[in-house]
């Protein structure tokens, strides 16, 4: 006979309303209502005050302010909005890495500018028709070596000994314009010429140094470009469904439970941003070591490669070896005739060959205005600081952009309601986040952009590691290295053969805290929890059951 009071009573707390405040009387939805306008969206058959949430498929299903419409407009507004924060943190590092390769770009171009212009302005009182004669072969010269710089499939070594191969002809025929020098002849006068080193030791030593120097530029200037193109291209990936969702949950669902002042759990942000991102944070390794291979050769430019010196003297090189060549004009010519023999007495007469020097000039080494320790120094500066960027992201997301409470804070949004958040932070990557409470990760379909750019990382990474040492790297299209991307490089086999379905064999239990009651339960069934009154009347049903028995 005792059964039907307390079965009275259990039914009457099951059908109690769920609220999270006192008090019978519905909450106003005003800051909600004022919330979705700002965002653009119509107030038409927007709530004046809560209604019953068993309609919504995103947020807890309490009483809420959101119908099913603002839900999906919210939703794929936080979409939005976080590929925006994305997309906004990405064009911070390409400002930072664009700078620094124009600074660099700046600094190079100015420096080869000037060692031009000097052999332009000096070489016409040097030398006479010795130059103007030939000024297109220096021209040339300084013009393969821009291409080289901007990154043509050039041989350097090669069009540097093309060059002395030029100059010497044309420089030979006009020290020798009383004979008549066939084509044929300047082949054999090459070969003849090249043992005694016409030029001295400069072609040699400019073609070492010339050659390690604009490796490592061409590589340096190369490889903050591809930085920033990897994070331009990482930052326009979207978001998929699942992490849609999580994000509408984080960032919206409070303001639909009527607790707009409320902020993110800092751990719950962490978790669901650290989910959606778990692709991009597995460019830690290969981003880490594009950092410390730009590093390594920033020493080198201002190291033993010495580029200021070498760019900057260009000019003085050349004109060390035409003096050289000058010097030793008689004995040069005397062994080519007597390997290749007495070329025909020229019917035109003596070249003005004598006319060479007009006058003395003094040639000075070139530097630019720009120091290049200073520039060294800023830029190991900005790659040290750049080098966590893709698993501090999340972080600095939540911190920054999301707004999220402090660590501490045990009054925070945790995805259900307000109080603390207890699941434990996932690991970065894409492997840690199997077991990820707040995003549906499957972590055997890695997203094949991000895998791309990963490889053009690895690509870059040995092209400056090759430059490194003075080994001159290939810069064809990176879409030829593309090929096959992808492919071997998704994930450990021991984490890919996992299935990572949201099972309870792979899904850690959730453990969000109770929320405080306030003498009221919480209507509607949650995606986490069975409601609170509803377990109350199940507990209360069995001890009712046992008295019957009785």
């Amino acid at each position: 006979m005792r059964f039907f009071p307390w079965g009275f009573w259990l039914l009457c707390v099951a059908s109690a309303p769920a609220r999270g405040d006192s008090g019978s009387k519905a909450r106003s939805c005003a800051e909600v209502r004022q919330l979705y306008g700002a965002k653009g969206f119509s107030l038409n058959g927007v709530p004046q005050a809560e209604i019953s949430g068993e309609h919504l498929r995103i947020c807890p299903q309490g009483y809420t302010c959101c119908t099913s419409e603002m839900e999906e407009n919210f939703a794929n507004k936080s979409r939005s909005e976080f590929e925006a924060m994305m997309k906004e943190a990405g064009r911070s590092v390409q400002t930072i890495l664009t700078a620094q390769y124009r600074s660099f770009d700046n600094y190079f171009q100015d420096l080869l500018n000037k060692s031009e212009k000097a052999l332009y302005d000096t070489f016409p009182s040097l030398y006479g028709e010795l130059y103007t004669q030939n000024a297109k072969v220096f021209k040339d010269l300084y013009s393969e070596l821009r291409r080289y710089y901007r990154g043509s499939n050039i041989n350097l070594e090669e069009a540097l000994n093309e060059f002395w191969t030029r100059l010497l002809e044309r420089l030979f025929k006009l020290m020798n314009a009383q004979y008549h020098i066939t084509d044929e002849y300047l082949d054999c006068m090459v070969k003849h010429a090249e043992q005694h080193k016409p030029f001295g030791e400069v072609p040699r030593d400019l073609k070492v140094k010339a050659t390690r120097a604009f490796i490592v530029a061409r590589s340096y200037a190369q490889g903050f470009l591809v930085g920033s193109d990897v994070v331009k291209k990482v930052s326009q990936v979207s978001l998929s469904h699942e992490c849609t969702r999580a994000v509408m949950k984080l960032m919206y669902c409070p303001h639909c439970r009527g607790m707009a002042s409320v902020r993110p759990c800092s751990n719950y942000c962490l978790n669901v941003v650290k989910g959606c991102l778990a692709n991009q944070a597995d460019l830690n390794t290969e981003w880490k070591y594009l950092m410390d291979a730009l590093v390594a050769v920033a020493d080198r430019i201002d190291g033993p490669y010495n580029v200021d010196t070498v760019i900057g003297t260009i000019h003085m090189r050349i004109s060390e070896a035409i003096s050289n060549l000058q010097e030793n004009k008689d004995s040069i010519t005397a062994k080519v005739f007597q390997g290749c023999g007495n070329p025909k007495i020229s019917t035109k007469g003596s070249s003005s060959e004598d006319k060479k020097r007009r006058g003395k000039v003094t040639l000075e080494a070139k530097y630019s205005a720009v120091s290049l320790e200073m520039l060294v120094l800023d830029a190991k500066g900005n790659l040290t600081a750049l080098k966590s960027y893709w698993v501090t992201l999340p972080g600095v997301l939540c911190s920054k952009k999301v707004m999220a409470s402090s660590a501490a804070d045990d009054k925070c949004w945790n995805g259900m309601t307000k109080g603390s958040y207890l699941p434990e932070v996932m690991g970065d990557g894409l492997a840690n986040q199997i077991n990820n409470p707040e995003v549906e990760v499957d972590i055997t379909k890695p997203d094949m952009t991000i895998r791309q750019q990963i490889m053009q990382l690895k690509i870059m990474t040995n092209r400056l590691g090759n430059a490194n040492i003075g080994n001159d790297v290939d810069f064809q299209d990176a879409s030829d290295d593309m090929s096959g991307s992808g492919s071997g490089d998704s994930c450990p086999d021991d984490v890919c053969g996992k299935r990572l379905s949201k099972s309870p064999s792979t899904r850690q239990p959730e453990t969000h805290a109770i929320p405080k009651q306030s003498g009221r339960g919480v209507i509607g069934a949650s995606s986490r929890s069975l409601p609170s009154a509803f377990l109350l009347f199940l507990s209360g049903a069995s001890i009712a059951a046992q008295h019957l028995w009785r």
